[in-house]
């Protein structure tokens, strides 16, 4: 049992107790996970809305004795499985990892005091709650007094004094101070669970842009795809007279050809691969998607301690102040001052650790005093107060300790401070009540002089970020000018714009302040959130890292959010992303993760999209100009296969650290647009070329494949570059699958000879289709680019 341990009466539950509140299921576990179980991983690739459609199609097919055009069936069947195998597998890695990370609790059972994992806590388990502890279960307090959080529950910053009787709400975390408490509502039953369960129902907007982009094209190709459907069978099979089984192979080659069949799994893959290689590195996402807005961070706003500094702290030195004579009469009474308030203070965190083991060292000098009442430290106050015998004494932040007087200790301890050292000054309070706001004047004794040192690799991290464009902005609780010290040491830009944002009291100095300075100290946890809404509503996307109690609203609002496992539990269970060996270098590693999935999913995406544009305007212009959809489900797999399905997959594994630029629907279709356009156009004109030189509809879909093959592997190769090994690979490959497909698996692939006209016609489409392509990219990347002109300049109007 620790210093900072209360002694206490209380017993606990017996094992027996455990055990019975355990069979009456009065356990704290909670169905609400944030990853999908077992069983939803296998619905949700399993139970979709396209495997329906699919499954409809495949019973068509079956229906008309059209078994050949059963191609598709085993690249779906196939999508499923490595879908639900890659899940699980990162499923496997993250459940590991969580149990490393998961919150534990010190709970009191047969007199004694263990550590446990609070899923395991029972109901009428009393627990020790102190500073940077997530309350997991409604309880009460039944001894001792805490400061506790509810802003992530309520919305309300206020920190709440919490005394015997008072409840404690679950998913709030305590602020300062100790506490024993009695669980009252566990697992299910408990208020974060019920809110939880009720966020589920009502749902969340989707954070990932890239997942919101592509579930909005699932979405409305979808809707689509019903009436398009309809609409060919009517016209071929009523309009055109075709017969029923031809007129239902025309329309489920459009339907195939339309479906996105393996786009949202290559996303799914993708961010599940980089889950289990981030978590190689000790990185672990309590969101998946998280890395991708990691990596369109434009701003990272970055705490002192714990991020830039090593966690660890260590007093340098207590120094006397030129005022103590008069308070005490020795420097060894000073020192012994000092020593008592190590005792009493009953804080958890890092300065106080560093303040009582360097107070060890006095070895003799063991607590003479007794506390009277006790006022931990709080963010807020950036103080904590005991009150002994011989009066009232605080321990703080000297610019709010000292306030209106903090200049006349300036000459002390200014040399430190320039240093980057961190200094608290210990004074006496001349007024009674040191639990509410400072009136009286204090009378400084002393100052601790603290340091930080810098993390090893904090300069390369935040080169790396320079490099990349990202602004970084320090936010901080300490002393503005010992910040903006250390922000220069570890090398970021413009370290020596600081403000100390007590002087930013509206709402209108903050904003401005953001342009201006870097380096923003003594602010107060409300204040770290308000930054990062600031920052927001300029347009950027906001980057949180943190390890304590004071970043946690800020965390929460933020677009990502980083913890360090060495922080406090709750910062950690609060954030997106945790670093589990504490290491700030690891961040570059996760940015890199977020661009591989999105700039190779994005690359990836245009290959499925031209697909259904071709599709979608094809089926269009077969209703509207009458004439039968020219190609087989068949040869849809086959052109699918090689221009679509392997070279997407196997380039979305390829590492890409360029940065994201642009917004991922708008890249998508710039490129993919062109070549829809050529494969519609080119095709068309190849069905009207068969039509006036009556050449046999097996000859125009054979000559259509390979024309869509051609296009295909043009746009393959254009999305390619630059060029590697393993990019000139992927298209050999392709190039010779496609081949011998067509060769050998002629039949299975309703590939036929063709006529010389028919041969003919093939190449000189082709070659028109590169031109085309070439001319049509040419032509919408110049629209894009003057719209963007004329969206700046009413933007710079509007300025």
């Amino acid at each position: 049992m620790t210093d900072e341990i209360p002694i206490t009466a209380l017993k606990g539950l017996t094992d027996q107790e455990v055990e019975e509140r355990v069979q009456q299921g009065f356990v704290n576990h909670t169905n609400n996970q944030t990853g999908k179980s077992v069983k939803e991983i296998i619905m949700s690739n399993l139970l979709t809305y396209f495997n329906l459609i699919f499954f409809i199609i495949a019973i068509l097919l079956i229906y008309v004795g059209s078994y050949r055009n059963l191609t598709f069936l085993p690249i779906i069947i196939g999508n499923i499985m490595i879908g639900i195998v890659q899940e699980l597998r990162a499923k496997q890695i993250l459940d590991k990892m969580n149990i490393v990370n998961a919150p534990h609790s010190l709970v009191l059972r047969n007199g004694a005091q263990q550590q446990i994992v609070s899923e395991d806590l029972v109901k009428d388990d009393i627990i020790l709650l102190s500073a940077g502890n997530q309350i997991c279960a409604d309880a009460v307090v039944i001894e001792g007094k805490v400061q506790v959080n509810e802003a992530l529950l309520t919305g309300e910053a206020d920190e709440i004094e919490k005394v015997s009787e008072n409840k404690l709400l679950s998913g709030s975390f305590v602020v300062s101070g100790q506490c024993y408490a009695k669980l009252e509502h566990v697992g299910d039953d408990s208020y974060i669970s019920k809110l939880t369960a009720e966020a589920k129902i009502a749902g969340s907007g989707e954070q990932s842009e890239m997942i919101r982009s592509i579930n909005q094209l699932v979405k409305w190709i979808g809707i689509i795809i019903i009436p398009i459907g309809a609409l060919l069978f009517y016209q071929g099979y009523f309009l055109s007279q075709e017969t029923m089984q031809k007129s239902i192979i025309s329309m489920v080659a459009a339907l195939i050809g339309m479906i996105p069949e393996g786009l949202y799994l290559l996303t799914t893959i993708a961010l599940a691969l980089s889950t289990m290689r981030l978590a190689k590195r000790n990185i672990l996402l309590h969101d998946m998607k998280s890395i991708e807005t990691l990596a369109r961070v434009d701003v990272l706003c970055v705490d002192k301690t714990g991020t830039i500094t090593e966690t660890r702290m260590q007093v340098e030195e207590f120094l006397p102040s030129q005022t103590y004579h008069g308070i005490l009469n020795t420097e060894e009474e000073l020192t012994q001052l000092f020593v008592d308030y190590s005792f009493a203070i009953q804080d958890d965190n890092a300065t106080i650790h560093a303040i009582k083991e360097y107070t060890k060292t006095f070895g003799k000098n063991k607590e003479t005093r007794i506390p009277l009442t006790i006022t931990p430290f709080t963010s807020t106050t950036k103080y904590s107060g005991v009150v002994f015998k011989e009066g009232s004494f605080i321990l703080g932040a000297p610019e709010f300790v000292m306030r209106e007087d903090y200049e006349l200790i300036v000459p002390e301890i200014g040399s430190y401070i320039k240093t980057g050292h961190r200094v608290l000054v210990l004074g006496k309070y001349e007024g009674d009540d040191i639990a509410s706001e400072l009136t009286k004047k204090v009378i400084p004794l002393g100052f601790v002089i603290l340091s930080n040192p810098i993390r090893k690799n904090a300069k390369e991290t935040f080169s790396y970020f320079k490099e990349q464009g990202v602004t970084v902005k320090v936010i901080s609780g300490d002393n503005p000018e010992t910040v903006s010290e250390v922000a220069r040491c570890a090398g970021i830009d413009n370290a020596h714009k600081f403000i100390d944002a007590s002087t930013l009291d509206t709402e209108s100095k903050l904003v401005s302040a953001l342009e201006e300075y870097t380096v923003f100290g003594r602010v107060t946890p409300k204040q770290k959130q308000k930054l990062v809404q600031a920052l927001q509503k300029n347009g950027h996307t906001v980057a949180m890292t943190g390890d304590g109690v004071n970043d946690i609203l800020a965390m929460k609002d933020a677009d990502c959010s980083v913890a360090m496992a060495s922080g406090s539990e709750a910062a950690t269970q609060a954030a997106q992303v945790v670093l589990l060996d504490s290491d700030f270098a690891h961040m570059p590693d996760v940015v890199l993760e977020g661009r591989q999935v999105v700039n190779n999913v994005q690359r990836s995406a245009v290959l499925f999209l031209v697909k259904n544009i071709f599709s979608l305007l094809l089926s269009l212009f077969s209703v509207v100009f009458m004439f039968t959809y020219p190609l087989e489900p068949s040869q849809i797999s086959l052109i699918s296969m090689f221009t679509i399905g392997i070279p997407g997959f196997l380039l979305a594994m390829e590492p890409n650290k360029k940065r994201i630029e642009g917004h991922f629907l708008k890249n998508v279709m710039i490129k993919a647009l062109p070549a829809g356009l050529t494969d519609v156009l080119a095709v068309g004109a190849l069905v009207f070329c068969g039509e006036v030189f009556s050449l046999p509809k097996n000859d125009i879909a054979t000559a259509s494949t390979l024309l869509l093959a051609v296009v295909g592997f043009i746009i393959l190769t254009k999305i390619s570059a630059p060029f590697n090994r393993i990019k000139y690979g992927i298209i050999i490959i392709n190039i010779l699958g496609l081949a011998f497909c067509g060769i050998f698996l002629h039949r299975l692939y309703a590939i036929s000879e063709m006529s010389k006209v028919c041969i003919v016609l093939l190449i000189v489409f082709s070659f028109a289709a590169e031109s085309l392509f070439r001319y049509l990219s040419l032509g919408i990347e110049t629209l894009d680019s003057f719209f963007l002109k004329v969206i700046h300049k009413k933007n710079d109007i509007n300025k």
